[in-house]
């Protein structure tokens, strides 16, 4: 396996607070600010490269960068040996940093890894994921196909209302070989082997990562789903006096070890109940109602780690769907943490920040389907990896401007939108007769924005989702070129 293991640098953001108060900065001069490069001119091209992806989201880089002189410059900067994405990502690791540092209350760190997968005759350079099943051949025996790509393990910074801050941590890797897991079971116990050899050592590595960007690690809870249910991981998030609140799927010893948590679990009493709102794979919403149990355990590590890693106590919570659904499957959240939970009011807040996970999900999505990274046609890993570190600030940006509609409608317009959008929005959609003698907020003009991008805003529909406000400042943006051109012709 090939692994790129950078730590990334952050950088103390000095443009970023000089030009806090600037009418015509934009939301790239804050996120490159804090950028560090070899040579000056690679961070030009970084913000000229993100402009034009911006203006073009999930177009190809001959259609963003509209001529061979600007594509040929955009393959030599994802080709550069001095690009890395410590060096593209630092400006927004910065930049994350502040706006939790300006925030109040808990920050949630949702982490998560996700593929990306690319068909090529000869995919060495990439790397490997996986064999598919394509078929069977003449005698039934099964054709296996080689699937190509690479992996990535991000952790997202987000408020307890799901507002996005920014990537605080971020690891790509690719494999050169499978490594036969399940044969290799059978003569190794995965358990004795050290967590710094196996793949899920990320795990450890991005919670560290993003604790130290972040600074204050008690305000940090660490959310993951059963992939991150390691025993190293909770004595890692002790060691740097932060917080986890993951979704377990093994069966640990406890208390005196002749016992197990799921043995505990069914002894203790049912808290009480609580209502959630569920959707099945279509779309159609159902109510859930869930019975909770909490209880703090005494947790032991693994056998054969037991003089590496210490006991632990920690709170187990259990929230199990009553009944059977029919369209869906049965809500069963089995979650552990090292943050007390004495009521049931403290275990609701637990689930629904465990719930608030999806937003990482999210914002995989956007890197997928908006920008469209898995059809990127650059030709190694190192090359694929400059690119779709790119398209992560992207991806956030997109993301942020739904998500704060959301948690702060009420607050400036200026928070995210330039004097010249302001101007441009207010003169291509019409403001609705009940808003027009009310001070201007920012959910108003962003409304706008989705409009351009087919919102209907009436009143039953739900808040605008991440492809409508992408289509609306794609359109935003060509209209914006279209008028400072008409203004050049007038001036002339």
């Amino acid at each position: 396996m090939r692994t790129k293991n950078r730590a990334s640098k952050v950088a103390r953001s000095d443009l970023n607070l000089a030009t806090a108060g600037s009418p015509n900065r934009t939301w790239m001069d804050v996120e490159l600010a804090g950028c560090q490069f070899a040579d000056v001119r690679l961070g030009q091209r970084l913000c000229k490269l993100l402009e034009q992806m911006s203006d073009s989201p999930g177009s190809s880089l001959p259609l963003a960068c509209q001529d061979w002189a600007g594509t040929k410059a955009a393959y030599r900067f994802f080709a550069n040996e001095r690009v890395s994405e410590e060096e593209i990502l630092g400006g927004h690791f910065a930049s994350t940093r502040q706006r939790v540092a300006s925030a109040e209350g808990r920050v949630l760190i949702l982490h998560d890894t996700t593929e990306f997968s690319y068909q090529r005759e000869k995919g060495s350079e990439i790397g490997l994921l996986h064999r598919a099943v394509v078929g069977k051949d003449w005698k039934g025996r099964l054709r296996h196909r080689t699937i190509f790509g690479l992996q990535m393990h991000s952790s997202l910074a987000v408020s307890t209302e799901g507002l996005p801050f920014g990537l605080a941590a971020i690891k790509f890797w690719t494999r050169k070989k499978f490594k036969g897991c399940n044969a290799l079971k059978k003569k190794v116990n995965p358990t004795r082997v050290p967590i710094e050899e196996k793949e899920s050592f990320r795990w450890l590595e991005n919670l560290r990562q993003a604790t130290a960007l972040l600074d204050r690690a008690d305000r940090c809870v660490h959310i993951g789903d059963r992939e991150s249910d390691i025993y190293e991981l909770f004595c890692a998030a002790q060691e740097a006096r932060t917080h986890f609140l993951l979704r377990t799927c093994v069966d640990r010893l406890a208390g005196d070890g002749n016992h197990t948590i799921a043995d505990e679990m069914k002894r203790a009493a049912i808290q009480g109940r609580h209502r959630i709102l569920v959707r099945d794979k279509s779309g159609e919403a159902s109510e859930a109602t869930l019975e909770i149990k909490y209880q703090r355990v005494r947790v032991l590590p693994p056998i054969g780690k037991h003089k590496q890693y210490p006991e632990l106590t920690l709170t187990v919570l259990h929230a199990v769907e009553k009944g059977a659904p029919k369209n869906r499957e049965k809500v069963d959240w089995k979650l552990i943490t090292d943050l007390p939970v004495q009521s049931l009011a403290d275990a609701i807040e637990k689930l629904e920040w465990y719930a608030l996970r999806w937003k990482i999900e999210t914002f995989h999505k956007i890197l997928k389907s908006g920008c469209k990274v898995e059809e990127a046609k650059l030709r190694n890993a190192d090359r694929l990896v400059n690119l779709i570190s790119v398209c992560c600030i992207l991806s956030w940006r997109i993301f942020w401007m739904t998500m704060i509609q959301r948690s702060v409608p009420k607050a400036s317009p200026r928070l995210a939108l330039t004097e010249a959008e302001l101007l441009l929005l207010d003169q291509l959609v019409e403001t609705p007769h009940a808003t027009a003698k009310k001070k201007p907020t920012l959910s108003h003009y962003l409304t706008k924005i989705a409009r351009l991008g087919g919102y209907l805003a009436r009143a039953c529909d739900p808040p605008p989702g991440n492809m409508v406000m992408w289509r609306g400042l794609s359109r935003l943006t060509d209209i914006q070129i279209g008028f400072a051109i008409a203004a050049k012709l007038v001036g002339n």
